[in-house]
């Protein structure tokens, strides 16, 4: 039966990696028209906020006859300032003004009718050396390449369309200087209207090196003045042209999502999405580049890493989208306000219920009686708590805390309600009563809530405390590195404990079955890019999963073993990155682009990247600190107990067969997670934040069972002879 249902789980993962995403392919593709004309308008800094019927009647038109979204204008640095922007617009890839300051690009240098940016050859080279390997002038050259020119109007606009020697074909410092003929003389315009941005320039900084706040009243004026060039830009294009505004950089100290719209041939009414985010209203600023290679009818080269705009479809009216995008900045606001907090304070808790739980059961180890009872039922209840709370910030995104008055605080406050209603979920029903029954709703409940989110479409993922931002813009899909934690631990920890029925009743097949059923699911949702997207879960799972059902069947588990386990993972998550870097350039995920760096060569720089990034994580230190003290917990608190008379941990492991195992594989997980992931330490520390609690709460309910005078477990069988017996013990 085992057998079978692997065969089976790996027959339906083959089926979904060989498909195709439910996505947009090639054809009918919003903006796609070969040898159309594209106009590129750069307005740094520019806000939904900023958008007004009667303050920017230009803007507005195009949110009503045209398709709008939030802009991620994230690139190399935290905040992305005007050059940086144009440059990522002109590789398709994350730049920026290497060595320069976050003001106003430089105005270029004049060439006959064209113009040259300044220190171009500089730029070209460091951007070449980042991690992120940017060819600008890759949009200039393509243009060039297909025997078409390029206008830039700006000094900005000049790093936009720029080929790779630095050079336009045409430039105007504005669009009044533009003769009429040359708005349709060249297939790529790009315009930089920078008063928004001048604005915070104007304002300049204070004695301490920070920035003189803009009132809302000079901000609206500025916005006002944008639109009139944006009108003048609009008046003076051919008809049939396509155009891309892009809020494209930041207000120069604080990260924000911008202002993303597009009008002409396929973008009607509507919301943009993009391959890139895989989102109904938010794009990247990759994107730009990847949308007017489309428009322009030219390929799109691996080098650029962004997707094409695409349009779906609305009723809504201009105010409504306005504000539901303006909703999207809100939230992440919010969020980032609160991120950091939340993390030291959940593992603020987590140390005091850690040191709560050692001095109870140093002090009343030998307590008899209702003291004892409320002790341990106080340690249970406080565990599950702890152990409900990740999954509860996610579930906080069913709840539209973000309209409140005070999103962060509401946002809070939801997380907070949702993590009782959780806990008390636990402790309601008839499971309640066992070793494992109320650590395995919270478990299959936290794996249950992020396999289903991922799979239609990571809607909770987004804004979410344990999840991503398109601020940070380090993931806008799939599982982010924390949640990737929290599923595949919640994930091998639900395997093991639905496992322990059939294997008290003596139905040894059945319960590795369910371990591989279970397991091979979560690596399949973790790991398929349509779903979860994950390269380094993958890796982390597979070998725990492995390992779990050999320890079920009642196997000796060697490191050799353990390591052709991995071995095995490696193999999986390569195939799915092959199947991935079969699509087309725009459609792949990073898992497909990993392939592509394999086979060109550069697979090392990425594992270097990432390796770096993995021994940079140990310097922050809540989350150094929280996997540490959680390790320190399990060894000395419930293992290896010095002052009082038996360890904890034995007590439950009498009582649940499966609750080693299923420790043992969210070891494996956490610290393989953390070798094959950026994100480093804060992959252990996070899956100790859901498996530690869920075990304390585990042993507390088998002291209650157990009562206070049992005495120490004799000196350890074999594993497999520990399996093989019947628990002598109730349940």
């Amino acid at each position: 039966m085992a057998l079978t249902a692997v065969l089976a789980v790996l027959m339906a993962a083959f089926t979904l990696l060989t498909a195709t995403p439910g996505q947009a392919g090639s054809d009918g593709r919003a903006g796609e028209r070969a040898g159309g004309r594209v106009v590129v308008i750069g307005i740094p800094s520019l806000l939904w906020s900023d958008l007004d019927r009667t303050r920017t009647p230009a803007l507005w038109g195009l949110v009503e006859r045209g398709s709008a979204a939030d802009l991620s204008v994230r690139t190399i640095t935290p905040t992305t300032c005007p050059a940086d922007g144009w440059l990522t617009v002109s590789a398709g890839e994350r730049s920026r003004l290497i060595n320069g300051n976050c003001a106003l690009p430089p105005a270029p240098t004049p060439t006959g009718r064209g113009a040259t940016a300044p220190g171009w050859l500089a730029i070209s080279k460091g951007n070449a050396e980042t991690r992120y390997k940017a060819r600008v002038g890759l949009l200039g050259d393509a243009v060039r390449r297909s025997g078409g020119c390029t206008l830039a109007v700006g000094p900005g606009a000049v790093f936009g369309a720029a080929d790779s020697g630095g050079a336009v074909d045409l430039y105007a410092p504005t669009p009044d200087r533009v003769a009429p003929a040359d708005w349709s003389r060249c297939a790529l315009t790009t315009v930089d209207v920078d008063d928004v941005f001048r604005a915070y320039i104007t304002a300049g900084f204070d004695g301490s090196g920070r920035q003189v706040p803009v009132s809302q009243a000079a901000r609206n004026r500025a916005a006002a003045v944008a639109d009139r060039h944006v009108a003048a830009v609009l008046a003076a294009v051919p008809p049939g042209t396509t155009v891309l505004v892009a809020g494209l950089s930041d207000t120069v100290d604080i990260p924000h999502l911008h202002v993303a719209l597009a009008a002409g041939p396929g973008y009607g009414n509507a919301y943009l999405t993009a391959n890139s985010t895989r989102r109904t209203g938010l794009v990247t600023i990759t994107d730009v580049t990847a949308t007017a290679l489309r428009v322009l009818g030219l390929d799109q080269p691996a080098a650029a890493v962004g997707s094409p705009w695409r349009a779906e479809p609305t009723t809504e009216s201009a105010a409504a989208k306005a504000g539901a995008l303006h909703d999207g900045e809100v939230a992440a606001q919010a969020n980032r306000s609160v991120q950091a907090v939340f993390y030291i304070a959940l593992f603020a808790a987590q140390l005091l219920l850690y040191g709560g739980t050692a001095l109870a059961l140093r002090r009343n180890g030998g307590v008899e009686g209702d003291r004892r009872r409320r002790i341990l039922k106080i340690m249970k209840v406080s565990a599950l708590a702890g152990a409900a709370a990740p999954v509860s910030t996610f579930l906080a995104g069913l709840v539209p805390w973000w309209r409140m008055p005070y999103p962060a605080v509401a946002l809070v406050l939801t997380v907070l309600v949702i993590t009782g209603l959780v806990t008390a979920l636990a402790l309601a029903g008839p499971w309640r009563r066992s070793v494992t029954g109320s650590v395995l709703v919270i478990a299959g409940l936290t794996a249950l809530v992020l396999g289903v989110d991922v799979i239609f479409g990571s809607t909770l993922q987004l804004n979410t405390l344990m999840g991503y931002t398109a601020l940070v813009a380090g993931r806008y899909y799939g599982f982010g590195n924390q949640a990737f934690a929290l599923f595949a631990v919640a994930g091998v920890l639900s395997a093991a404990w639905l496992a322990e029925h059939p294997l008290r009743a003596g139905r040894r097949g059945l319960a590795v079955a369910l371990v591989l059923v279970v397991g091979g699911l979560t690596v399949v949702i973790d790991g398929w890019p349509a779903w979860g997207s994950d390269f380094g879960g993958v890796l982390a799972i597979v070998p725990a999963v492995a390992v779990l059902a050999l320890m079920i069947a009642g196997r000796r588990v060697s490191p050799v073993l353990v390591a052709l386990c991995a071995l095995a993972g490696a193999a999986l998550v390569l195939l799915i990155s092959y199947l991935d870097a079969r699509r087309p350039v725009g459609d792949r995920s990073h898992l497909g682009r990993f392939w592509d760096d394999l086979v060109g060569g550069g697979a090392w720089d990425v594992v270097a990247r990432k390796a770096q990034s993995m021994l940079g994580s140990l310097g922050n230190w809540y989350f150094t600190l929280a996997t540490v003290s959680a390790l320190c917990f399990l060894f000395f608190v419930l293992a290896r107990p010095v002052h009082w008379r038996a360890a904890v941990l034995d007590q439950a492991y009498r009582l649940s067969p499966t609750l080693r195992p299923a420790l043992f594989a969210a070891l494996i997980v956490a610290v393989g997670g953390m070798v094959v992931n950026d994100s480093g330490v804060a992959i252990p520390a996070v899956a100790f934040s859901l498996a530690i609690p869920l075990t304390l709460a585990a042993s507390a309910r088998a002291l209650e069972i157990d009562g206070p005078g049992t005495p120490p477990p004799a000196p350890p069988e074999p594993r497999s002879a520990q399996l093989e017996r019947p628990p002598s013990a109730p349940r």
